[in-house]
């Protein structure tokens, strides 16, 4: 796979700034059918950086709903996760989140995680449509290129904490989850719950309505659902 289509998307990589698509050059020099790039966790957030579609957009968001997945995974190991056949594959490691990718008939996904020295940035996910591995080649252009997207990500992140003054998400692009923080933060206050189990909380009834998380948190801060009189899964 290694030519001149991955040095003119690694080119373009390098080219895209702070405001570009870090998506297309992946999806242009990799035989996958779509890529996703997400932060994972502190310290910048757990959100959608870029996605090549809508699928590969709702692939992400059900790992960031579930808080488990192949993305997880590769960051918490630093090395790549593959999963070449979603349909036929098990996981004790990311049960729910392999389930729910199986209903949307995803074929493979591959996870590649995003590090710059000591720092955990993040995953790029790439999904295909059906089922069959990698190459060698493929996978070193992948890394290769994830350690590029890493290094922009991350001079995105820190910029924004600069402009806002917090690292976390605040410019409620299309893929923000600053919902989902703010309806943590109103859990927590209804229920009395810490952080980390309020947003468990958002996830689990969310999960349980087989409803997107950022769904039920716009509920959550409409006050359409409140934690405290009932439960969120009925709504």
């Amino acid at each position: 796979m290694t030519g001149q289509g991955f040095v003119a998307s690694m080119a373009a990589l390098y080219r895209v700034g702070t405001q570009g698509d870090l998506c297309g050059p992946m999806l242009s020099a990799l035989p996958v059918n779509g890529v996703a790039i997400s932060t994972l966790g502190d310290p910048f957030g757990s959100e959608t950086v870029c996605a090549s579609d809508d699928a590969a957009a709702r692939l992400d968001e059900i790992q960031l709903d579930l808080g488990e997945g192949p993305c997880w995974e590769a960051l918490r190991t630093s090395s790549p996760v593959m999963e070449p056949d979603v349909q036929s594959a098990t996981s004790d490691r990311w049960p729910l989140a392999l389930g729910a990718m199986r209903e949307t008939r995803l074929g493979a996904v591959f996870a590649f995680p995003m590090t710059v020295g000591p720092i955990d940035v993040g995953a790029v996910d790439l999904y295909n449509e059906h089922p069959g591995s990698l190459t060698p080649s493929a996978v070193r252009d992948a890394t290769a290129m994830a350690g590029v997207v890493a290094r922009n990500v991350l001079h995105r992140a820190l910029l924004r904490s600069e402009h806002d003054g917090s690292p976390g998400d605040q410019d409620g692009g299309r893929y923000s989850r600053r919902e989902v923080h703010q309806a943590s933060g109103m859990i927590a206050a209804q229920t009395g719950a810490g952080a980390a189990d309020a947003l468990l909380l958002l996830r689990a009834f969310a999960h349980t309505a087989g409803r997107p998380v950022l769904d039920l948190a716009a509920d959550v801060i409409a006050r359409r659902v409140d934690f405290t009189d009932h439960d969120p899964s009925d709504t």
